[in-house]
């Protein structure tokens, strides 16, 4: 579900985030440590969680019905995006921002519990390897990118709904959707980057960048957690 998160972060706050006024502009300097600070502290925070909680959560959700668990999830989720979205007060889009953090790190809890320290370790080294190449490759190239957008979304857009028709109405349990969303959200990490620096330098803009960087990092992730427990 969070892929169909991603969709709404990246159409709904564009025109917003354009019309930033002259006054609330930071230097790129502090921009840019602003968001690479919020987006530390959001994985971070995940980090925390899936260290000291994956079992405590594991056991006190053992049990509860699904469709409560994904509720428990979307609806906090859904409310932190929303919140982003439509408020240009950096206070409210950071409680969005953490309102979408912290239900991943329960679900990050509970998908660590599920896979080996070794699986894990793999995933974080080259979640980590992707996302600095494609920062990277985003800031020497942002145009390169920041013509990809229509692209993605198409590509997000079918992917779901592709894996939704195979999942559930054909059985399929393969990789090869694992592997499109890995390739998807590599290619999403770059777009977003460069979108980064395309908005007004400002603290709200700096706060949504994060929050549109961290979604991509995490399904990224996600992804190649289940690509390598498949090997496991």
């Amino acid at each position: 579900m969070a892929e169909a998160t991603i969709s709404e972060t990246l159409s709904g706050r564009k025109q917003l985030r354009l019309r930033s006024g002259e006054a609330d502009r930071m230097s790129t300097r502090a921009y840019n440590l602003t968001l690479t600070g919020l987006l530390a502290y959001g994985l971070l925070l995940n980090a925390v969680i899936v260290y000291y909680f994956s079992y405590p959560l594991l056991e006190a959700l053992q049990g509860v019905n699904t469709w409560l668990l994904l509720v428990g999830y979307m609806a906090p989720t859904l409310l932190g995006i929303f919140l982003a979205a439509k408020s240009q007060n950096p206070k409210v889009s950071f409680l969005g921002y953490n309102l979408v953090v912290l239900p991943l790190g329960v679900v990050l809890s509970l998908i660590a519990s599920a896979v080996s320290v070794d699986v894990m370790v793999k995933a974080i080294a080259l979640t980590g390897m992707v996302t600095l190449t494609m920062m990277l490759l985003a800031l020497l190239r942002p145009q390169v990118f920041l013509g990809l957008g229509r692209t993605l979304f198409i590509a997000l857009a079918v992917g779901i709904v592709a894996e939704l028709v195979a999942t559930f109405l054909m059985g399929y349990d393969g990789g090869l959707f694992d592997w499109f969303f890995v390739l998807l959200f590599s290619g999403y990490i770059g777009y977003d980057v460069a979108k980064s620096q395309a908005y007004p330098k400002t603290l709200d803009n700096a706060v949504d960048s994060a929050l549109d960087i961290y979604l991509d990092i995490i399904v990224l992730f996600i992804r190649l957690l289940n690509v390598l427990g498949r090997k496991d």
